[in-house]
């Protein structure tokens, strides 16, 4: 097969090129990257550069004034009451220069020697006040800097670079797939956390007896509160394991190990159905309770049900579901103890889980539903505020979202692909 440019792009420094075959028949993705570099280079940049630095250098500067003017201001009220006695024994001495004796001068020298070093302070003041306008004229001067660069921004269609952004991911995941249809296995390297594009979230309050879920337009929407649509679910939650789905609402019913999917444009029930066997009402949650029986899951592969049951002694059961019927198409036995679990996740048909939902977490298994085989691992994962309750993947967006004690903490999930050869 000939390799056809899908997307290029010289000038901008990258190109995506169609899947091709290699002697064997293996899949072949091509991408060309820019380098990493390449944004330094961009006058923008080493103006942002710079600014970063002015700011720094305004920052030292106020604190510097900050602790210099705390400073001086105390031994000015420490001297306040010096400074009254002299003005005292000043109106006396005018209003009756007789009463100044050679004693009362003398003390009226000693209190005014005692009020010297009060002169370079208020010398001090002054430059102090010159530092200050200095200050003043390069904050404005940034503002004059940063409304420019603003206006330059501006004039760049950014939302046209978002789509461009998103057909190359998708192109990649298309070949990324392909690869994997060849014989080699997904795997998580690493995690950080950062903001990913805009989508729509859906927000779900409590871990259990809830119906209302909150729809916003952007992740920006959510952080803010504002422009949402709510939705008033006909039947109650459990959990926290719910995933929205080609514009559907998968949950698990309160009280129950039935699953619903609910349609948000229609704003109706379109398919409910029983998960045979599973536990509910937390028989077998994760190790933080909160009804975490039942965890549903989408990748890129699929619709998933994680959970267990009383025949597989409380090991984690992975079912695949059929989306529009929620038929269980197939199901693997993991062999390890769902409360021994604190959260996990789905990425490419491999079930990762972490071994507590505390601090110090790390993701201690991985199930592989390709090869049903497992291992166990040793990634580290940040738990920033030390109780995760809930943990999803997006294979859109290739982001890990977390809910964790009260705060939505979101990672971005970089993969590797494992190539086997004959020998392996």
């Amino acid at each position: 097969m000939p390799c056809e440019a899908l997307y290029p792009s010289p000038e901008e420094g990258w190109q995506i090129y169609s899947s091709a075959q290699d002697a064997d028949g293996k899949c072949i993705c091509t991408v060309v990257a820019p380098a990493q570099n390449m944004c330094n280079r961009d006058p923008r940049s080493r103006q942002l550069r710079q600014l970063m630095e002015k700011v720094q250098n305004i920052t030292q500067s106020m604190e510097l004034l900050d602790l210099r003017t705390n400073r001086d201001l105390q031994y000015v009220r420490n001297t306040e009451s010096l400074m009254k006695t002299v003005d005292v024994k000043l109106k006396t001495a005018s209003d009756n220069p007789r009463s100044l004796n050679p004693k009362s001068l003398q003390e009226l020298k000693d209190k005014v020697t005692q009020l010297l070093p009060l002169l370079p302070v208020l010398e001090q003041y002054k430059t102090d006040a010159r530092q200050i306008s200095r200050v003043r004229e390069e904050v404005r001067n940034l503002s004059l800097v940063l409304m420019a660069i603003q206006e330059e921004m501006g004039a760049y269609d950014y939302e046209e670079l978002r789509h461009r952004v998103l057909l190359l991911e998708t192109r990649l995941h298309s070949c990324m797939q392909k690869l994997g249809e060849e014989g080699g296995g997904g795997g998580l390297v690493s995690k950080d956390a950062d903001m990913p594009t805009a989508l729509n979230v859906w927000s779900m309050d409590g871990y259990f007896k809830g119906r209302r879920v909150l729809e916003y337009r952007t992740l920006n929407d959510f952080m803010k509160g504002q422009n949402f649509v709510q939705h008033l679910l006909p039947h109650p939650w459990a959990g926290t394991g719910h995933v929205v789905y080609n514009g559907s609402l998968y949950y698990n019913k309160y009280q129950s190990n039935i699953i619903i999917k609910y349609h948000f444009r229609s704003r109706s029930v379109l398919v409910q159905r029983s998960l045979s066997g599973a536990g509910y009402n937390n028989t077998f949650p994760y190790s933080w309770g909160g009804s975490s029986d039942i965890d549903l899951m989408a990748d890129e592969n699929g619709l998933w049900a994680v959970y267990t049951t009383i025949p597989n002694a409380g090991n984690i059961v992975i079912s695949r579901l059929e989306p529009q019927s929620l038929e269980v198409l197939q199901t693997w036995d993991t062999g390890f103890p769902k409360r021994s679990a604190g959260e996990s996740f789905m990425i490419c048909s491999t079930l990762y889980v972490t071994n507590s939902h505390l601090a110090g977490a790390k993701i201690y298994f991985a199930y592989y539903t390709n090869s049903s085989s497992y291992e166990y691992t040793d990634i580290p994962f940040h738990n920033q505020y030390s109780h995760i309750s809930m943990m999803d993947y997006n294979p859109r967006e290739r982001v890990l979202y977390t809910w964790n004690n009260g705060h939505q903490v979101l990672y971005n999930v970089t993969l590797f692909q494992v190539v086997k050869t004959a020998g392996d």
